[in-house]
């Protein structure tokens, strides 16, 4: 196991508004304070009852899927908890994934994309 699913995170034009969607639809809580995340007008998150987290991204130019047109394809990435990112980065790379930001190697996190090309993060606990 290289990780932990820390959340599950979905893109579109307004993040608190989509947390409000999947709040009424599964109930949890929109925007619980948390220290792995910041809460801003580009982020938000949803805690559930069951304990499983959905977060939110603002994605200015988002295209929404059109199921089953594979033009505008199906959108999500996962994050993934882990306690050294250089040591899973080394894990994920052997396994096929591939670095998609070679920015800020002293923040938080770092985004892949596996092997079909989905884009993931590792994200340091």
């Amino acid at each position: 196991m290289i990780g932990k699913l820390q959340c599950v995170v979905l893109d579109g034009p307004d993040p608190r508004a989509l947390a409000r969607f999947y709040a009424a639809l599964f109930g949890g809580e929109v925007d619980r304070p948390d220290p792995r995340w910041s809460l801003d007008e580009d982020w938000s998150t949803l805690h559930t009852a069951d304990g499983q987290v959905l977060a939110f991204q603002r994605a200015p130019d988002h295209r929404p899927p059109r199921w089953p047109d594979p033009a505008y394809p199906q959108q999500f990435h996962v994050d993934v908890e882990v306690a050294d990112l250089d040591r899973a980065e080394q894990r994920v790379l052997t396994l096929g994934a591939a670095p998609l930001d070679t920015g800020d190697r002293e923040r938080s996190w770092r985004v892949y994309a596996d092997p079909a090309g989905h884009p993931f993060c590792l994200v340091r606990i």
